[in-house]
């Protein structure tokens, strides 16, 4: 036998738009887009197709400015240094990587369409 203190609770119940997640409700299921739209906005779109098409109930961007997240000298991570170009700094990958106001407006209202949500992880306040 478990013990989790909330499972008979309604403060184990939450809302995410109109779903219910908790309790009872259908496991609800977020497509991770990020940052593999690779700057793209017709690979973005194309990620909230397939995540409509595989039947997940949002799907999940990253909203960021790069001045927000590194500076200029910053260094690119390992993994980075081999799937990127080498003419590529960090801060200039992450630049290509943002999206603006008005593309994300795009995205939702794509996913909208779609019947799905549209989430973004905000990486600071301004972003938020």
């Amino acid at each position: 036998m478990s013990f989790c203190p909330l499972s008979d609770t309604a403060s184990s119940i939450v809302r995410i738009g109109e779903h219910q997640v908790g309790g009872d409700a259908p496991c609800f299921v977020i497509a991770e887009a990020g940052v593999n739209h690779d700057g793209d906005m017709n690979v973005a779109f194309d990620l909230i197709d397939a995540a409509a098409e595989a039947g997940a109930d949002a799907v999940k961007f990253q909203t960021f400015t790069a001045e927000m997240l590194v500076s200029k000298s910053a260094p690119k991570a390992a993994y980075q240094e081999t799937t990127t170009s080498s003419m590529e700094s960090h801060f200039e990958m992450l630049r290509r990587l943002e999206l603006s106001e008005s593309e994300h407006w795009q995205l939702a209202e794509r996913a909208a369409d779609w019947g799905i949500l549209f989430l973004s992880s905000p990486f600071s306040v301004e972003s938020a």
